[in-house]
């Protein structure tokens, strides 16, 4: 029995630990002034995610949520672990090396979890869109009509700016008091519940984000193709990792970034002897042509001699030879009449 204890303990000082180590450098990439597209950045937000995905790993594996409790029967330090979702939703949408369709299939799931589970607690009162098997290639227009209205309509952008505005004012006085040493119980339970609800709007943006978005890369990646990189490997899929007593992990694969099509040098100066920009001059693709690649049919005979004389052809340097004799012997405007005074 103290041995179970002792374990329960143990458990659940790691959790703290791996949760505010990863609280800290999510605060530190959100109020940071670096590009979140750089290596440092990337590389926190990386960090992060696994430490964020290690602590919902923990809280799965301890049972700490159910949906037959309420919020009044969770412990005060147990509140921010609902934050999870959220946060490895937040951090998802800002990744760089993965398939844009990944990460935000991953970050939609992460969002609708994070408000369910605030529903379930009586958080907040939101129609949470359910996420099926199906819906990643097949969204039906009403459920994304059931999305934009949560967001779109005048009324409800109306009552959610008021209510964020609110949110962020008590949530500044909560921060100070919670920054006291000698905080109240009562406090913290204030701190973190005026945080879920900022998270539960946050949430509701980014799902309209998402929805606005996945249009547009459905159309790219049907127009354009696949990305097809060739210098590194294709980072593997995204795995969201759900809060749950069984801890399954529901893998989420996307179609990827579109890329346009390239040419070849090769390919390239194909082409353009084939448009009539280039002479057909053998095998070897001349330097001055591939400098010239936006010249056009006029400056074709003029690539073509400069070319010659760069490859020795005799024939052309004896051409120059002679041309240059005759300017020695014949200068410029000698043959003019009109010009003389």
């Amino acid at each position: 029995m103290s041995q179970n204890v002792a374990n329960s303990s143990t458990d659940e000082e790691s959790l703290k630990e791996i949760f505010d180590q990863a609280m800290k450098i999510f605060d530190k990439i959100e109020n940071g002034n670096e590009a979140t597209n750089s290596d440092p950045v990337q590389m926190s937000i990386k960090s992060a995610i696994k430490k964020f995905e290690k602590a919902t790993n923990l809280v799965s594996l301890s049972g700490m949520f159910s949906k037959n409790e309420s919020l009044e029967e969770l412990p005060t330090e147990t509140l921010q672990y609902l934050l999870l979702p959220a946060l490895l939703g937040t951090l998802s949408l800002k990744l760089c090396s993965q398939s844009r369709n990944d990460v935000i299939n991953v970050a939609d799931i992460y969002f609708k979890d994070f408000l369910q589970r605030c529903k379930d607690y009586g958080v907040t009162d939101v129609e949470v869109p359910q996420t099926t098997n199906n819906e990643i290639s097949n969204r039906s227009q009403t459920e994304q009509a059931k999305i934009a209205s949560m967001v779109m309509t005048r009324e409800a952008k109306i009552k959610r700016y008021k209510e964020v505005k609110e949110l962020k004012e008590k949530l500044v006085t909560l921060s100070k008091a919670m920054s006291s040493p000698n905080a109240d119980d009562d406090t913290k339970r204030q701190y973190f519940t005026t945080l879920l609800l900022n998270y539960v709007n946050q949430a509701l943006d980014e799902i309209s984000s998402i929805e606005q978005e996945r249009p547009i890369l459905e159309y790219m990646a049907k127009h354009a193709g696949e990305a097809k990189p060739s210098h590194r490997e294709r980072a593997p899929p995204l795995k969201p990792v759900i809060i749950t007593r069984d801890a399954v992990q529901k893998a989420v694969f996307g179609a990827g970034y579109p890329s346009l099509p390239t040419l070849t040098i090769e390919e390239f100066y194909d082409k353009r002897v084939r448009d009539g920009v280039f002479p057909s001059s053998g095998t070897n693709i001349p330097h001055a042509t591939i400098q010239n690649a936006d010249a056009d049919a006029d400056d074709a005979e003029e690539i073509r001699k400069e070319n010659l004389v760069d490859d020795d052809d005799e024939e052309e340097l004896e051409r120059k030879r002679n041309m240059d004799e005759y300017k020695d012997d014949h200068r410029r405007g000698w043959g003019n009449r009109y010009n003389r005074s």
